[in-house]
């Protein structure tokens, strides 16, 4: 072979860089699995654990519960609970981390798909990252809840920043929440499968 047809030796740094990039590729065709509820405790296949959160943290008296079920067949986790607007209150949420090591680079994916079941009720999603820092910001995106199993996808672009001026940052995602918030209502709505897709 010519010294003009030699192909470049690739050094250690280079490939690296390259099997990260080859990796980051990859997993931007194919979804990223949060939780399937394949566990039957609260916690999630992303090693982190849902936890129920009320307005009571900050005064209110909503009520709000978290547990395992099983609907039509389907292992899922179920939100229920009175949403409540006395005292400055008005609502309750299924939180989870998204990583359970820090913060989740999600600039791979298009949006959250989430299976869900609830009762004909309008929820939120929330995402919250790094540059949320106070408890009430946050980036919403609302969805109704038929009162059968079904798969919603929600684009990043559909989440409104909330009390805050900074886009999302997808590169520093923190934690999401199912929601339900601002009115007086039921709440009652279960998860199956939650995920990231390309």
């Amino acid at each position: 072979m010519s010294a003009g047809n030699r192909l470049p030796i690739l050094g250690p740094a280079l490939l690296l860089a390259l099997n990260i990039w080859s990796s980051a590729t990859m997993a931007a065709d194919s979804p990223m699995i949060l939780d399937d509820r394949s566990s039957a405790s609260l916690c999630a296949n992303n090693g982190a654990c849902w936890q129920a959160i009320t307005d009571t943290v900050m005064g209110g008296v909503s009520d709000g519960r978290l547990k395992p079920a099983l609907i039509e067949g389907r292992p899922c986790l179920r939100l229920s609970g009175e949403v409540s607007l006395l005292n400055n209150g008005g609502f309750v949420q299924a939180s989870l981390d998204l990583d359970a090591a820090g913060l989740l680079d999600a600039r791979s994916y298009a949006g959250i798909e989430i299976d869900v079941f609830g009762n004909d009720e309008s929820y939120n999603l929330h995402l919250r990252s790094a540059d949320t820092r106070i408890v009430w910001q946050s980036y919403r995106a609302p969805f109704q809840a038929a009162p059968r199993w079904q798969t919603l996808r929600l684009p990043f672009a559909s989440f409104q920043p909330y009390r805050t001026d900074k886009p999302l940052d997808l590169s520093k995602l923190r934690r999401l929440g199912v929601v339900a918030i601002g009115r007086e209502m039921r709440a009652d709505v279960c998860i199956a499968r939650l995920s990231l897709y390309p």
